[in-house]
C-alpha cells in the first residue's frame, strides 16, 4: 500500500468536488477495522520530468509548474471550473504519480503481486491538457513504466463511471496496451467520448474496449454487463499484469453521475477484478482509485472495501463502522452518516450481488453488451453471438 498524508496536498478547492477528505476518511476506516495493520505504508516520491514525459509533453509540464504565477495557458486546460490552479500544483500532481509508479516498482521489483495507491486514478488527463479534475495522468505514465520494465502486455481495466479516456487516448495505437472503460453512456454524461466503435487504430485495432451503460443501471445489470465482455477479453489478451482504475463514482447517491451501484456492487467488483488479475495475469494487479464524490458516505466504505480486496483482508458488508470514525466524520459533515460497511443489499447472498447471464437484445443493457461485443470480439477471434465467449 502506498500512501503519504502528503496526498492530501491535492486540493484543487475548498468548493472542488474531489475533496481529499475522501482520502483522509478512507484511511481512518481502513485503519479502524483493522484492515491496514502490519501493512507498511510505502512513502512514494514525486515522479520526475522525465517520468511525467513518458506521457506528457515538456511544456504541459512548463505549464504546470508555472501556473500560480502565470495563470492562463491557452490550450492547457488549467485555470477553469473543473481544473482550478492551486498551490503547489506540479508538486501535489507529481507525488500522485509517483505514488501509483511506486506501487508499480514493487510489483516489477518482485516485492508484491499486488499494490494499491488510492490517492491515483487520474484518468482524464491528456498529454498536453489537464481534465476533468486531472493534472498528470498517473495510469498512463504507470503503464509506460511497466512496459520498459518486464511487462510486454498490460490490461487496463476502468470501472469509474466516467470513460477512461486519458488512458485510451495514451495507448490508442499500442497493441501492447488492452484499455477497457465501463461507463456510463456517453449521450448522458462528461467527457461524451467511449462509444463502442472507439476500438484502436493500425495494428491496435480492438485494443481499445468501451462498454456504454445506460443511466440508471443496477448492480446486477451491471454485472451482467461486466461479465457479458470482460472475462473474455483479458482471456485471450492475457497480460502480464491488470492496472485498474476503481472510481466509486458509479455508487447510486454519487451526485455527479447516474449509474446505481450500491457499496455491496464495489465490493463485488473487486473482489471479482482480484479473480480476473489471478487467472488472466498471473495474480499481478495493480490497484489505483479514482472518482467518487460521496465524500462521507460512500468513498470511505468503498475503498476501504477496495483496500481489503487487495490486502486478502475482506470486510463484511454487514461490519458495523467503528464509533470513534463516525463520531470523527460527523465533525466534517451534516449529512446523516451509515452505520455498516454496506448499504444492506445481496447480504443474503453473503454480500454477493446475484445476476443473470447477459440475453440477447431487447434490454437496454444487453444492447450495450452486444455492441461493445459486436464491435471488439471478432478482432480477438472470439464470436460476439456465441454466450461461450
Amino acid at each position: 500500500m502506498v500512501w503519504t498524508p502528503d496526498f492530501f496536498g491535492y486540493h484543487l478547492s475548498e468548493a472542488h468536488p474531489l475533496d481529499p477528505v475522501r482520502l483522509d476518511l478512507t484511511m481512518r476506516l481502513a485503519s479502524g477495522l483493522g484492515v491496514l495493520d502490519g501493512v507498511p505504508e510505502l512513502v512514494p516520491e514525486p515522479a520526475s520530468d522525465a517520468e511525467l514525459e513518458r506521457v506528457h509533453t515538456s511544456r504541459y509540464l512548463s505549464a504546470v509548474r508555472s501556473a500560480p504565477e502565470v495563470p492562463f495557458w491557452r490550450g492547457s486546460g488549467l485555470g477553469t471550473e473543473d481544473n482550478p490552479i492551486f498551490p503547489g500544483m506540479h508538486e501535489a500532481s507529481a507525488l500522485a504519480c509517483g505514488g501509483t509508479l511506486r506501487a508499480a516498482r514493487e510489483i516489477a521489483e518482485g516485492r508484491a503481486d499486488r499494490a494499491i495507491n488510492i490517492a491515483g486514478g487520474l484518468h482524464h488527463a491528456m498529454a498536453d491538457r489537464a481534465a476533468g479534475f486531472c493534472v498528470y495522468n498517473d495510469c498512463a505514465v504507470a503503464i509506460s513504466w511497466l512496459l520498459d520494465h518486464g511487462f510486454d502486455r498490460v490490461a487496463y481495466l476502468d470501472v469509474d463511471v466516467h470513460h477512461g479516456d486519458g488512458v485510451q487516448a495514451a495507448f490508442i495505437d499500442d497493441p501492447r496496451v488492452l484499455t477497457i472503460s465501463v461507463h456510463q453512456h456517453p449521450l448522458s454524461l462528461w467527457p461524451g467520448t467511449g462509444w463502442p466503435a472507439e476500438i484502436g487504430s493500425g495494428d491496435a485495432a480492438g485494443t481499445a474496449v468501451n462498454l456504454a451503460l445506460p443511466p440508471g443501471t443496477r448492480d446486477a445489470a451491471w454485472l451482467r454487463a461486466f461479465h457479458a465482455v470482460v472475462p473474455s477479453l483479458l482471456d485471450a489478451f492475457r497480460p502480464s499484469i491488470l492496472v485498474t482504475q476503481c472510481g466509486a463514482d458509479t455508487h447510486h447517491e454519487d451526485p455527479l453521475a447516474e449509474l446505481s451501484l450500491s457499496v455491496e456492487g464495489h465490493r463485488t467488483i473487486y473482489r471479482t477484478l482480484r479473480e480476473l488479475a489471478a487467472s488472466t495475469a498471473g495474480g499481478k494487479w495493480l490497484a489505483v482509485g479514482g472518482g467518487g464524490y460521496g465524500l462521507f458516505r460512500v468513498v470511505p466504505r468503498s475503498w476501504t472495501h477496495l483496500l481489503a480486496t487487495v490486502l486478502d483482508r475482506d470486510v463484511d458488508p454487514a461490519t458495523p463502522l467503528p464509533s470513534d470514525w463516525i463520531a470523527y466524520a460527523a465533525t466534517l459533515t451534516r449529512q446523516p452518516l451509515p452505520t455498516a460497511m454496506g448499504d444492506g443489499v445481496g447480504v443474503d447472498g453473503g454480500g454477493e450481488i446475484r445476476y443473470e447471464p447477459w440475453g440477447t437484445g431487447g434490454d437496454p443493457v444487453d444492447d450495450a453488451i452486444m455492441a461493445t461485443r459486436r464491435a471488439v470480439f471478432p478482432l480477438h477471434g472470439l464470436d460476439p453471438h456465441d454466450p461461450r465467449d
